[in-house]
Order: C-alpha cells, then structure tokens, then sequence
C-alpha cells in the first residue's frame, strides 16, 4: 500500500457517509486573540456559547454494532481517526494552499531531480519556516531516496517528499507526543510563555478537553502581574466548569501555587494546571520566579510538575523559535503548544520546533471553538498539509488502474 493511500485510507472521509458541516464556515462572532484581547471577557464567553459547532462522524448502520449494541472499536476509531482528519485540514488550509501551490510551482518548472530541483525545493521549505537544518536534512535524504529508487522524474518524487516529512518528525521518539499523565495521583501541568500568544485561551481549551475526558480538573492564577490575567482565567474557570485558585494581583506566584496544590489534593482533583507570568524584566528574573515555582510544586507533589508547557504562536514564524530557545534556557520544557496554526501560510514551523529544538509538539490550535486544541499528530499534520494532493493521487492512481485492468480484460477476450 502506498503511503498516499495509507493516509487518504486512514483520514479522509467517505463521501457516501459524509455529513459534515464546514469546520471552515465564518461563525460571524469575533476572533479570540490574546494579542489584542488578553483582559476580554465578552470575546471568551462567545468562543464558549458557539464551542459545540462541530464536525458529525458518518452515520452508523447495523453493521457497525456488535452482538452488544456497542460500536465495534475499529469503526471507532475509524471515525475518530476521519474526525481529526477534518480538523487538520479544515485548521491547515492556508498552509496546504501555501505548500501545495509552491510544490506544483516547482514539479512544473523543474521536470528532471537534479540539483537545481533540489537547490529550489530548499529554498521552498526554508520559506515556509521549516528550518535551515531540517532542509538539509530532508533535502539530503531525498537525494538519496532518488538515486537509491532510480526517481529521474520531479512527479515520482511528491509522495517521498511528504514520507520523509513524517521519517524526521519521528527520527528521536516515536511516542513523544503523549502528555505524561497518570490515573491515581494529582497530575500538574506548568504553562508558560509570553503575553499575547495565546497562554490563558490554551489554559481555557485544555481544561474543557480533560474535563470532557472526564477528569477533575483545576486551575491556578499564577500570573499575577498582568493586569486583568486573573480575572480571565476565571472567566473560563466558570464558563468551563472549573474552580480557579487565585491571590491578589502582584502576590507571589510560588503562594498561589501552594494554595492550589492543597486545594487540588482536599477536592480530589486529576489535573492541575498552572498559570505563569509571561513577561518579567530579564531572564535571570524569569529564571528565578519558574524555578521557585517548580521548587514549590515538587515538594508538595514529587515528580511535579509532570509537563512544563511552552504556548508558541505560530503566526510569529521565526520569532516562535526564538521564544522556545529563551525558555528552553531558563527551564526544561516538556513540550511546545502551537497555537493559531490555522492562521498562518508557514506551517513548516512545526518540523523546525521538533527537529531544530528537540521538543516535541503536544499540541495544536487549529480554529476558535473549543474542541480545535487538538492533540498533535505527525501523520494528521502531513494529511493536513497535503490532503488535496493525497486524495487527487489516489484517484488518478485508481483510473490508471481501472484502465489497465480494463485493457486486460480486453487483450484477453481477443486472445479468445
């Protein structure tokens, strides 16, 4: 099976059992950005009352229950699978668009793989913020692939070029994407960042996701120095369902953190997560405040916290990297979520992060409603990134088969 079909097979949708509303229709309410409205309560409260606009799962037929009356557990994950395969590429659109139409760009100018063709597919993927590395890395690969296949032809190379995306993303873990949390104890998640990525919305989101899970979750104010942080976080805290842990403004964050962790512990609560000052004068100041923060959560619960989560803007390019270098400085991120993915031309930025940086993607912002925080997945990514290529491949490849087939049939009944 080829790679294209492995993928289209796993993600798309059938069309006969698609009943989808459009995951890219205009819901008419304002965006929810961090970056102009970090104190907005109204804009926090629409993104929650229209959260249930979501994609339907195909209708289900006898079929597909067992003796039980329950849904067997591979259609299951068939649909979950066709689910978030929707979600990556309704949230990657401008960066398919982006990718797709360079790539055909370039397989038109450039017929035969030879250098120059690979020269241009470097610059190519340079400017979509894969990273200067990962380019040559990838580059340097396909060229072996080609010769190693004896490819000459620019067109038999598509369906490499998107295999080896997947091949570097996995080269270190292949299980680096899970979040580090267990049944039975006080999980915590520590969230840092810079004001106007998109921090307090993440917090919102993943406190809905996990309580969907059915976890008890909690959150804690631990931003205290900008003006209005608190006061939204408990926004979400009640429009989620929530309770939020909060001092006074200019308190000390490593105090809301001990208030939170015995809160969390009397209530019996499954997932903390922790709020944290994005902005402080310098980095020996920021240094100083996460390690006490740290110090504070790992003597009351050992092995705390469990994931240190670094918000990461994608529409900010190369300046994300940036980021995610100064903190990994100053503290040991565990994992990087990449928000407003869907608002940006340049998803390579991802490739760059896990390759460059060494820190895998947890996850993924990929629209406004709720449900768009979306657990990372390498293989959902590249089906988002090239799922009209993926599913024009395969149709022109099933023709071409049902012509050969036909003509066969055709030489045979002449032989007759």
């Amino acid at each position: 099976m080829s790679f294209f079909k492995r993928l289209k097979d796993k993600f798309a949708t059938n069309k006969e059992n698609e009943e989808v509303k459009s995951l890219t229709e205009e819901q008419g309410q304002d965006k929810l950005e961090d970056t102009h409205s970090e104190g907005s309560t109204q804009d926090v409260n629409d993104l929650v009352e229209n959260a249930e606009v979501k994609k339907k799962p195909r209708k289900l037929s006898e079929a597909d229950f067992d003796d039980d009356g329950l849904i067997s557990i591979e259609d299951f994950e068939e649909i979950e699978a066709q689910k978030m395969g929707a979600k990556f590429k309704a949230g990657l659109e401008k960066s398919r668009q982006n990718f797709q139409e360079q790539l055909n760009n370039l397989i038109a100018r450039y017929r035969k793989v030879d250098e120059d063709f690979f020269e241009a597919l470097e610059e190519m993927l340079i400017t979509a913020d894969v990273g200067f590395n990962t380019v040559m890395t990838l580059t340097e690969e396909l060229r072996m692939e080609a010769q190693r296949r004896n490819i000459q032809d620019t067109e038999d190379l598509r369906e490499v070029i998107v295999e080896k995306i997947v091949e570097i993303y996995h080269q270190e873990d292949d299980n680096s994407e899970a979040m580090n949390l267990e049944d039975g104890r006080l999980n915590v998640i520590l969230m840092v960042g810079v004001n106007g990525v998109g921090k307090t919305t993440t917090i919102g989101k993943l406190a809905y996701r996990y309580k969907m899970e059915g976890k008890k979750v909690m959150l804690a104010a631990g931003d205290t120095f900008r003006a209005g942080a608190i006061d939204q976080l408990k926004v979400w805290g009640e429009r989620v369902g929530v309770d939020v842990i909060s001092q006074s403004e200019g308190s000390d964050p490593a105090a809301v953190m001990y208030d939170a962790i015995n809160a969390a512990k009397n209530k019996g609560v499954d997932i903390l997560i922790c709020d944290t000052a994005g902005r402080l004068q310098n980095k020996t100041n920021l240094m100083q405040e996460l390690e006490k923060v740290k110090r504070v959560i790992n003597r009351a619960v050992p092995d705390a916290p469990h994931e240190a989560l670094l918000c990461l803007d994608a529409t900010t390019g190369q300046n994300a990297l940036s980021q995610a270098r100064n903190f990994k400085e100053v503290t040991n991120v565990t994992g990087i979520v990449l928000t407003k993915l869907d608002g940006t031309a340049k998803g390579g930025i991802v490739l760059a992060i896990r390759n460059e940086l060494h820190i895998p993607v947890k996850y993924v912002g990929l629209g406004e409603q709720l449900d768009d925080l979306q657990p990372f997945n390498p293989e959902s990514y590249v089906y988002g990134l090239f799922a009209d290529m993926i599913e024009q491949n395969e149709e022109i490849t099933t023709v071409e088969n049902d012509q050969i087939v036909t003509e066969e049939k055709d030489d045979n009944h002449g032989a007759k």
